[in-house]
């Protein structure tokens, strides 16, 4: 997990809110905070993801979040909009390989050599060994 520290058995350190909130109201009130996540032993970072998560929603926001976060939900496109892009990018991706695949088989055709006898269309040209 990405800013959470691991101790011996693996997991992450999980701090209560209480003491987060302690944190916080010391860096607010003036304390450095280089030499604080030094005593604390935590990055700066999660100190100033604290702080700013209190700025922001007060001490609710020193709560950790149950569960999984969920996506945000895409702002006035339904689900059958999002279903309509997601099958156009599919048609443009099979036109591509048709595309393609049309090429190639003009490239083959190319490639045929006449037969000496009837008029007939031989096979491919031998490789030379």
């Amino acid at each position: 997990m990405k800013g959470a520290k691991k101790v011996r058995g693996g997991k992450p350190r999980v701090h209560p809110p209480e003491f987060k909130l302690r944190v916080v109201q010391r860096m607010m009130a003036g304390e450095p905070i280089a030499p604080l996540s030094r005593a604390l032993k935590l990055k700066r970072e999660m100190l100033y993801r604290w702080r700013d998560a209190y700025r922001k929603h007060g001490r609710r926001g020193l709560e950790r979040p149950k569960g999984r976060p969920r996506k945000p939900p895409q702002e006035g496109v339904p689900a059958a909009e999002a279903r309509l892009r997601a099958l156009e990018r599919k048609v443009g991706q099979q036109a591509l390989v048709i595309d393609f695949l049309q090429r190639a088989c003009k490239r083959v055709k190319e490639l045929r050599q006449k037969s000496k006898g009837s008029g007939a269309t031989a096979s491919m040209e031998r490789s030379k060994p």
